[in-house]
């Protein structure tokens, strides 16, 4: 039953936090930060008990700010209504489960729950749909990691518009935050000290699913972004024979100009370090097998199910899948044979080098593309109406993929809301005209090396693809008229209409030879 009147006012908490692991503990020490009071639960009273300290540490002299409780039941007799609670659990049956639970507790329908898991943005639209005469389930994508939750992540959150306005205020502040006119974030990681100006990476994406489908796509963004860079760190190491260290330096150095971002530092940071066992460089006695834990697949396989062209993402996630070939690669490695390239010599590396900082750049270029025009499609299949401007924003700062190179998109989608690609807009004509023979240069040196390197590669396959006028699909039309008479349209005739030939007999003896 609710606590009413003087009862529930006495203890009044502005939201709920259900789920206490990494994530959850940081967005609710993240709320707490900006003002509101939060009652927090989780199944495991350790976690309940570590935050409690944990802020009596951060608060020092300051109001209790999180505030225990050992039910779903006495969460919602804390909570100001209607009740705002936050989901911070694994996705799939545990959100259902949890939900049922709060249900019984006695959620009403203007109560607002929110999923902040890596949820699939299928199952977001049908608990919306599931749930709609007991409560507004609402969902926030959240991106940043651990550090993120903490002191400002991005958000993308999605759901019913009246939902949107009750938890708009909190999730604005609890959201990372950027300088509007350089795109670069306002950084803090002290608690009690919240980063309050800028603009925050926090933006109604639209109806549900629609949040969980753009992190998903960010996530398949993040892949490529990850296997661009560790191709681009391959071709140094094994063609121009340098060292983690010198990579790390030359990442550094990288970090000055329009390749700024998160992954390229923490890439210099992952080279830079030593083993203290082996007091190798740690990356030499990291396995080379990558695991995934989904998004990146279900935004390749979105992809192919829509019809939109997002090979560099597919290709980034191919190639965790390969490297999963340990044993098998091992024993090719001693079988196949491979080119006798020499390392190149040690005038020419500051050429080479050159030209991977601009093929890694324009790789990222078509990466994002692709996932901005996955999106689009999927917003026009959807019905969705989605904001890239206001996607480029919110991944400036607090996400994964948060980088200096995402103010140029922003303003791209800026000067034009409706543009049919992002290798259309102008600053990024020029960017690529201008980097295109380097990027060739780095792909041919790669296929010369036998350096595997699928995603700038794809990446360049994409962009010629994609500028190419005529592509070889005529002949491939005219294959499956031949032994299917699936039709083919005609360029000599209006659009839409299909013709058929009546090709000869290919089991005739002639065509057998």
């Amino acid at each position: 039953m609710r606590a009413s009147g003087e009862q529930a006012q006495a203890n009044s908490c502005d939201i709920g936090v259900v789920g206490l692991g990494v994530m959850g503990k940081n967005l609710a020490l993240n709320l707490a930060d900006h003002g509101y009071r939060v009652a927090c639960f989780d199944l495991d009273a350790g976690r309940v008990e570590a935050i409690v300290k944990q802020d009596e540490k951060e608060r020092g002299e300051q109001p209790e700010r999180i505030i225990p409780v050992s039910a779903l039941d006495a969460m919602l007799d804390s909570l100001t209504s209607p009740a705002v609670i936050l989901l911070s659990i694994p996705a799939g049956d545990a959100v259902d489960a949890v939900c049922e639970q709060l249900i019984t507790a006695g959620l009403v329908p203007d109560d607002v729950v929110i999923d902040t898991g890596n949820s699939l943005w299928t199952d977001s639209v049908a608990r919306e749909q599931k749930y709609a005469d007991k409560f507004q389930f609402f969902t926030t994508a959240v991106s940043g990691g651990e550090v993120g939750a903490r002191f400002g992540p991005s958000l993308m959150p999605s759901g019913s518009e009246k939902a949107w306005k009750r938890v708009a205020p909190m999730l604005k502040a609890i959201a990372a935050k950027v300088d509007p006119q350089t795109g670069k974030s306002i950084e803090t990681a002290e608690p009690g000290k919240p980063v309050t100006e800028g603009e925050p990476c926090a933006a109604y994406i639209g109806p549900n699913g629609a949040g969980h489908y753009v992190k998903m796509v960010h996530n398949g963004i993040e892949y490529a972004d990850m296997q661009l860079i560790c191709e681009t760190y391959h071709v140094m190491r094994v063609a121009l024979g340098m060292t983690p260290a010198e990579i790390a330096r030359v990442f550094r150095k990288w970090t000055e100009g329009p390749l700024d971002s998160y992954l390229i530092e923490i890439s210099a940071e992952v080279l830079e370090q030593t083993d203290a066992e082996s007091q190798q460089p740690l990356v030499d006695v990291i396995l080379d097998k990558a695991g995934q834990k989904g998004t990146g697949l279900w935004t390749a396989v979105s992809a192919l199910q829509i019809g939109s062209p997002a090979q560099t993402i597919a290709q980034a996630v191919f190639a965790r899948s390969l490297s999963s070939l340990k044993t098998e690669r091992v024993a090719a490695a001693n079988t196949l044979a491979g080119p006798t390239a020499p390392v190149i010599a040690e005038d020419q590396r500051e050429t080479v080098i050159r030209q991977l900082e601009h093929a890694l750049y324009c790789s990222k270029i078509c990466a994002y593309a692709q996932g901005f025009q996955l999106m689009d499609a999927a917003a026009k299949e959807q019905g969705w109406t989605l904001h890239f401007a206001e996607i480029a924003k919110i991944w400036r700062a607090g996400c994964i993929i948060r980088a200096v190179f995402l103010q140029s998109i922003t303003q791209a989608f800026e000067k034009q809301a409706d543009l049919p690609n992002l290798l259309m807009a102008p600053f990024f004509v020029e960017q690529l005209a201008s980097h295109q023979d380097d990027w060739r240069g780095a792909v041919a040196l790669s296929a010369v090396h036998g350096i595997p390197c699928p995603a700038m590669m794809s990446a360049l396959s994409y962009y010629d693809s994609y500028r190419t006028a005529v592509l070889p699909a005529n002949l491939l039309q005219g294959q499956r008229d031949y032994f299917g008479a699936h039709t083919y349209q005609r360029t000599d005739k209006p659009a839409g209409q299909k013709y058929h030939t009546e090709w000869s007999d290919p089991t005739r003896p002639e065509h057998l030879i």
